[in-house]
């Protein structure tokens, strides 16, 4: 069967699942507040009852939510919330989380170094790799306006 590119675009388009955006919206708006919320309540919760000033209770929540996020992950439990909620997982804090620990989850029986090493930050890897790109690109960016622009 030999068609072109414009056909076979079409083609696919026509037998391709539609996909429920407005669903998927609202899972992910409701998900993603819900992770929210539960980290606004660890914060509340170090800082109210647990007396901690309240940078520390934040950065003890975020660290609750990893660890949350990690051990969801390593259980299998993270990726069947992941399939209802969408990016509702995946915006928060632990949707980061799992994209470092699952690849290091599955590939722990390659060894420490060549496997758990080797591919942990294969997900995450790009995104550290350009934020922290496009982070020194604003700093240098900002120095020259403010150095400049007087």
């Amino acid at each position: 069967m030999n068609i072109d590119k414009k056909q076979y675009k079409k083609y696919a388009a026509a037998h391709a699942p539609k996909s429920p955006i407005l669903k998927n919206c609202i899972y992910a708006f409701f998900f993603g507040g819900l992770i929210c919320v539960f980290g606004q309540g660890l914060v509340d919760l170090y800082n109210k009852v647990f007396g901690l000033i309240r940078s520390d209770a934040s950065t003890l929540s975020s660290i609750t939510l990893i660890f949350i996020a990690v051990l969801l992950t390593a259980l299998g439990v993270f990726d069947n919330i992941a399939r209802k909620a969408g990016a509702g997982t995946l915006v928060p804090i632990t949707g980061f989380a799992n994209s470092v620990a699952s690849p290091a989850i599955d590939s722990h029986a390659e060894g420490l170094i060549l496997g758990v090493g080797a591919k942990i930050f294969t997900v995450a890897g790009p995104v550290l790799l350009y934020g922290t790109l496009a982070g020194a690109i604003y700093g240098v960016l900002y120095w020259l306006v403010t150095v400049f622009v007087k």
